[in-house]
């Protein structure tokens, strides 16, 4: 038909940190450049040298196993999908990122998918539901056979491991089970053969096999680490093992030389020092033992075994002396730690490049390279790791933004993807951000029914508004002068704030709503704003004689409103899926145009030039609309979690949106960048007089001075940010000031460095108070962070 506007995808520019959830979820591809990681319902591969992204689409649901063939030549992974539906398994071609093969084999969720050596087959292992291993052949694009993967004395498995010389075995291990299994591609089955690991209980995290198939170690919940015999052939043609795998040995470090307690007195050291938390991640580096060990407490040591002298204990495992009440343990000490460092949470992935840095993933979802000459740590990507409540932009500024969090507020770089500065305030959840007009302020609000204004480049605290809801600050804006600040709260109430460089006053309450503020937008002329809340209405204020203007009820939860950037509209949307177009003169409903199918839109905004609306759904999906035809124009899939904000970026170049997963996207805007503002019927020159402005200049210039000494030297602002610094700021949620720790905050332009409050510390020295090595620690050249040489 002629005119009809196709519906198509939204590009997907570039994803911000990766999913450090799944078991060995971050790898290094053969040829030594990408990374492969998951994120969302997305796979990226990150060019280390370009530092360029390209995504392998096609799943629906969170991604729970990811893994790459010996060559590099595939791509592989598995996904978790809802109760009584079975989870798809893609192959993808890695050159093209076209898909390969596809197939639903196993329930609800897929716990870990393997190639074998050859590249011939996929072996995918069932999660709790499920509770089978499936052998799927590549070539002939099918099931070729599978089996269950537990049995009746042992716990589920979750750990998958392919042999190195043999392509029709592979290893399952789990909670007291390892079991070897073994193709038969004639007769289409498999056939296992279970551990003997005699009365010794232990949950197996993960494992690695040497690369003759000699042996597999693997990391338990103990903190131990277990040594199995294979029992292979030493001829490569044959490949059924003669015999059961054998556990040779459970071992651990070796305890420290002399122990204290705590009375500082020096007690008897333990038989055997086991990690904390357990071993989650192994990585073999040579054949006669040495590894790399990751432990639930964020442990990274590059270990190897020490020559013991004989008859100093038995090899069965560290018995206690006679008369002794100490039991005994089966683990005996045979590694001792080369170089350790420590990455702050749990480790789920570790590979080694080739030239020295080891990649560490956490659960945390964050990426840290250690160099394997110091083990200095380095932070390379981090991410939410929970839901992302709020996201803003700086006024005409589209190379940085601002998102919050439980916790913490993050402010990243749009060209590097990298965190530039978080500011954290443990115990308390961040409900909204965002920027003064002129950037030199991030203010958020709180759970706890307090403002915070830090300053944008340090993240220091410049003060606190307290105690200003009492049912926790859900959504918060500002008028484009500064002054007017405008909170909800949970209770339904508005308050406009006047602000100043150093103090909030209250200045009205206005009380209207019976549900909590969900949004605030202020009109571009600072004279009125709109706010939404839960219980079905919006309401027109007037700020400036503090009156209501006009109310719009509908059957539904509003989650967002906003002025058109004519401020002849407003646009609002909610649970009931519908965007409403209003008059912004009486409040009267224009239109309504069905934003999704099914479920609820949580977050809309407009284009600068007010040509396109971009909304954010439950469904997972982000749209682009036609604003005068009311049509999508093009959807956008890849969050695993309800989208809950969506913005344009001022250039009007890209869109970012955030989810309930912590993932963030950024999009490529499909129509051409115009952020011209239409004509408002309204002049931006009216209610100002010439006299009366120049007294408020007079005024302003009066204050200025008056609170000069108390200002610091330079004042700062977002504008100027660097894009490759990385600072870290922690605020005292209870005093509204920043916590009692000092330390130097580099960088405001002065000679000497400056203590200020609020602890910041760089993320490649980690809590050292020397000159860093990749930072211009100095107090003189700035914080800016030197490119990391690899």
């Amino acid at each position: 038909m002629d005119g009809e506007i196709v519906v198509q995808d939204l590009e997907l520019r570039s994803l911000i940190g990766f999913d450090g959830n799944p078991l060995n979820g971050l790898i290094l591809h053969p040829d030594g450049v990408h990374l492969v990681y998951p994120l969302g319902t997305n796979i990226a591969a990150y060019n280390w040298h370009t530092k360029a992204q390209r995504f392998f689409e096609g799943h629906t649901n969170v991604i729970s196993a990811v893994t790459v063939s010996t060559s590099g030549r595939y791509v592989g992974s598995g996904q978790v999908n809802y109760m009584g539906f079975r989870s798809p398994i893609i192959v993808w071609c890695f050159r093209t990122g076209q898909v390969v093969a596809k197939y639903e084999s196993h329930k609800v969720r897929v716990e870990s998918v393997a190639f074998s050596c050859c590249e011939n087959f996929l072996i995918s292992l069932g999660g709790v539901d499920d509770g089978s291993v499936i052998v799927y052949d590549i070539e002939k694009r099918e099931v070729l056979c599978g089996s269950s993967s537990v049995k009746s004395t042992a716990g589920s498995a979750t750990v998958l491991r392919p042999v190195h010389t043999r392509g029709e075995c592979f290893v399952v291990a789990g909670d007291n089970i390892l079991r070897l299994w073994t193709l038969n591609r004639e007769q289409r089955n498999i056939q296992g053969l279970d551990g003997s690991f005699a009365k010794i209980k232990r949950k197996i995290l993960c494992t690695v096999v040497d690369r003759l198939d000699e042996y597999a170690y693997c990391g338990t919940s103990t903190g131990d680490v277990m040594k199995i015999k294979l029992n292979f052939s030493a001829d490569a043609a044959v490949v059924a093992p003669t015999n059961a795998p054998t556990l040779v040995s459970c071992f651990a470090k070796y305890p420290p030389a002399g122990c204290k307690n705590r009375r500082g007195v020096s007690a008897a050291a333990p038989a055997v020092e086991l990690y904390s938390r357990g071993i989650t991640a192994l990585y073999l580096v040579a054949d006669d033992g040495t590894m790399l060990v990751g432990s639930g407490d964020g442990v990274i040591e590059l270990v190897k075994p020490k020559v013991r002298d004989g008859g100093h204990r038995g090899s069965g495992g560290s018995y206690s002396k006679p008369g002794s009440t100490r039991l005994a343990t089966p683990t005996r000490p045979l590694l001792v730690a080369v170089k350790s460092a420590n990455v702050d949470s749990s480790v789920t992935s570790i590979q080694l490049m080739d030239d020295g840095v080891v990649l560490v993933g956490t659960i945390d979802c964050e990426l840290f390279a250690v160099r394997a000459r110091d083990f200095e740590v380095t932070c390379l990507f981090t991410c939410h790791t929970s839901v992302v409540y709020d996201l803003a932009f700086p006024h005409g500024y589209s190379k940085v933004f601002a998102t919050a969090s439980k916790h913490d507020v993050r402010v990243w770089s749009v060209d590097t993807l990298q965190e530039l500065l978080r500011i954290t305030v443990r115990n308390f959840t961040c409900s909204g951000v965002l920027f003064s007009y002129d950037g030199a302020q991030i203010v958020t609000s709180w759970n706890d029914g307090n403002i915070r204004i830090f300053a944008p480049e340090t993240g220091r605290l410049l003060y606190a508004i307290n105690n200003c809801h009492n049912k926790g600050v859900s959504a918060i804006a500002m008028s484009k002068d500064g002054r007017k600040l405008l909170s909800g709260g949970g209770e339904g109430q508005v308050r406009v704030w006047q602000v100043d460089n150093l103090s909030g006053a209250l200045q009205a309450v206005l009380k209207e709503h019976k549900g909590p503020v969900s949004s605030i937008d202020v009109h571009q002329l600072g004279h009125e704003a709109i706010t939404a809340s839960a219980d079905g209405t919006c309401v027109v204020w007037d700020i400036v004689r503090f009156t209501r203007l006009s109310i719009m009820f509908s059957s539904t939860i509003f989650t967002s409103a906003k002025y058109h950037p004519n401020g002849a509209q407003l646009l609002t949307c909610g649970t009931n899926r519908y965007i409403g177009f209003w008059e912004a003169l009486d409040g009267s409903l224009i239109r309504e145009i069905e934003g999704s199918s099914a479920s609820a839109l949580n977050s809309l905004d407009v284009t600068p030039n007010g040509k396109y609306i971009v909304t954010g759904s439950s469904d997972q999906m982000v749209k682009v609309w036609l604003y005068n035809e009311g049509v999508p124009t093009h959807v956008g899939v890849g969050h695993a979690g309800v989208v809950t904000n969506v913005k344009v970026s001022p250039d009007g170049k890209f869109v970012v949106s955030t989810s309930a997963d912590g993932g963030i996207f950024l999009w490529r805007f499909p129509h051409a960048a115009d952020t011209t503002s239409p004509s408002s019927r309204c002049s931006s020159k009216s209610g100002g007089g010439g006299a009366g402005s120049l007294r408020e200049q007079q005024t302003d210039r009066s204050r200025q001075l008056s609170l000069k000494k108390t200002l610091p030297a330079r004042k700062e602002n977002i504008n100027v940010i660097s894009k490759v610094q990385k600072v870290r700021t922690a605020a005292d949620c209870n005093s509204g000031s920043t916590t009692a720790a000092t330390s130097t905050v580099p960088g405001d332009g002065n000679a000497a460095e400056k203590a200020v409050d609020g602890s910041v510390k760089c993320l490649c020295r980690r809590g050292s108070t020397a000159t860093c090595g990749r930072c211009d620690h100095d107090g003189t050249a700035g914080w800016k962070i030197k490119p990391f040489v690899r």
